[in-house]
């Protein structure tokens, strides 16, 4: 059985259920399939269009950790851009199309995140078109910014 407070794709509790109408996490059901197989610990808000808040823990477990770096370990700047972008297709998604990110703009890591730390993603939907969605994203550790993408822009494609 996998633990799902450590794995990297089944990071979801399964104490928290998601209202996907209300948008608010309700206790106890089934997670919503968009959110149980991201790699999310917890969903904070949810507003389909608009934003979105998530959780991420990040244990020391992960086999990145031994070779980046192996004396001062730290979280690739790429899996928390994936991380924002997984997000970001959340709140832009819909179950008629999904929604891939294609561009990245002005994307700054201000700090490192390590080991045992908790991210907590946001993100906000800046401009929506028919087939692009640009959010605005920020993932923050203890209350500190520690990377800020200025435009995510994700496109779509017909679901299948």
């Amino acid at each position: 059985m996998t633990d799902l407070t450590t794995s990297p794709t089944l990071g979801f509790s399964p104490a928290l259920g998601f209202a996907r109408a209300g948008g608010t996490p309700t206790a106890g059901g089934p997670p919503s399939p968009a959110v149980s197989d991201r790699g999310f610990d917890r969903m904070l808000e949810f507003a389909p269009g608009s934003h979105a808040v998530a959780v991420r823990n990040i244990p020391g477990t992960h086999a990145w950790f031994s070779t980046h770096f192996p004396r001062r370990p730290v979280l690739p700047g790429v899996l928390l851009l994936q991380d924002m972008a997984e997000l970001a297709s959340l709140v832009c998604g819909d179950d008629l199309r999904h929604w891939r990110l294609s561009s990245v703009r002005t994307m700054r890591f201000r700090h490192f995140v390590g080991p045992g730390d908790q991210v907590e993603l946001t993100v906000h939907v800046t401009r929506r078109t028919a087939g692009s969605c640009e959010v605005r994203a920020e993932a923050r550790v203890e209350g500190r910014t520690v990377a800020t993408a200025r435009r995510l822009v994700l496109t779509a494609r017909e679901a299948s």
